[in-house]
Order: structure tokens, then sequence, then C-alpha cells
């Protein structure tokens, strides 16, 4: 599959060919769906906790006898009827992670690409640099790259340049910079348009393990 690369100013300078598979994969809705429910879920700390009844300090006596008082029959003050007493059912240290094969990940991956690019919301640029670390200058390379709407940046390496063009996007709430290792379904769903640095694309293909183009089933 032959794909155009751009520069900086949005004009074609060059092509490059693609394996089957990366750009013009099976949309698969449900993979999606499936991968960004378990990347959210994995996400949760599942870090919440209260007291039970043993949990709770005091209460180690029966506050009065059983009988002959007129009141209710009470066992302990630490009770969950009571003020300051344990909870009951109560919610728990645990793990939300959700599991999924690797070759449905990477399938859902591969859908989430190839939705942005038949979308014409996914542009392949040679090279991306600033003069300075400048929000300003930053907003205008995205708008002339990709247009109006929320832009994720796909670099290659986490290196100098990189520091020096986290520092100029950090402030435009509607974009973000995110190394190519780290490419997930959330962020290419959240973020309207993709710009990947020419590059990131060969780390891309390792990481969907497409260079053989082997097995695509999925």
């Amino acid at each position: 599959m032959e794909v155009n690369i751009i520069n900086m100013k949005g004009k074609k300078v060059d092509t490059i060919d693609l394996p089957v598979g990366l750009l013009d994969a099976p949309i698969r809705v449900d993979l999606m769906h499936q991968a960004f429910v378990r990347q959210m879920a994995n996400s949760r700390l599942g870090t919440h906790s209260t007291k039970g009844r043993s949990e709770v300090s005091g209460g180690g006596r029966k506050p009065w006898r059983q009988k002959g008082t007129g009141r209710a029959r009470q066992g302990s003050i630490r009770a969950a009827q009571w003020v300051g007493g344990g909870k009951i059912f109560t919610p728990k240290p645990r793990s939300y992670d959700k599991k999924m094969p690797r070759k449905m990940r990477q399938a859902a991956l591969r859908s989430a690409l190839s939705a942005k690019w038949s979308s014409g919301e996914m542009f392949i640029v040679d090279e991306f640099s600033l003069e300075a670390p400048k929000t300003r200058l930053m907003a205008q390379a995205l708008e002339q790259l990709a247009g109006e709407g929320s832009v994720l940046l796909v670099f290659p390496e986490k290196n100098e340049e990189y520091e020096f063009l986290k520092r100029a996007i950090r402030n435009l709430p509607d974009a973000k910079i995110l190394l190519v290792d780290y490419l997930n379904i959330r962020d290419l769903l959240r973020y309207d348009k993709a710009v990947v640095v020419r590059p990131a694309i060969d780390r891309i293909l390792l990481n969907l393990e497409l260079e053989g183009n082997d097995d695509l089933d999925l």
C-alpha cells in the first residue's frame, strides 16, 4: 500500500510502501470496543476501602444486658446500625484488570489506525520540529498539518527534540504528544486527528508484528 508523506507545510514530499494490514485492515468495531474497555478498566487503581465491623475501634463489650431493659438487644456499639459502626458489604481493594489476547489487541489497534486513515484524519509527516518551544508555534504547526480539531502527535523516540516539543504542546488542551511505543486505542479514539512522524511508522510495524505480514486473520 502506497501512502503519501507530507512536510510541515502540508505538502507532499515523498511516498512510502506499507505492508497490507496496517492502514487498510478491516475496521472491527467490536475489537476496538473491547480493547477500549480493557484499557479503561486496567487504569483503575482499585484502592477504595472502608472498614467493616471487625475493623473499627471500640465495641468490646455488650452495651447493656440482653433482657429486661425494654430496649432492643445489642451486642456491640460498633454494629452497622450504630453511629461510628462498621459498614456492611464494604468495598475493598481489588483489581479491575481485564485480559485480552495479544493478537486481538494488535488487531484493534490496526482497526483504529485504518479508521483514522480511511476517514482522512491521519497524516504522516517526514519530520516535526519547531524553532522554539512555544505553544503558539506548536498550535500553528498542528493547524497547518491537521486543520481544526484535537490532534495526537505520535513521536518516534524520547530524545531532546521530544522534550522540546513536549514543552510546547503541554498548554494546548486539545493536543497531546505520545511516544510511539505507548500508542494505544484510547488516545487514537479520543483525538480527532493523528499526526505520525515518519520514523515512528517502522516502530508501529514492529510492535504490530507486520514486518513479515504473516498472520492477519483477525
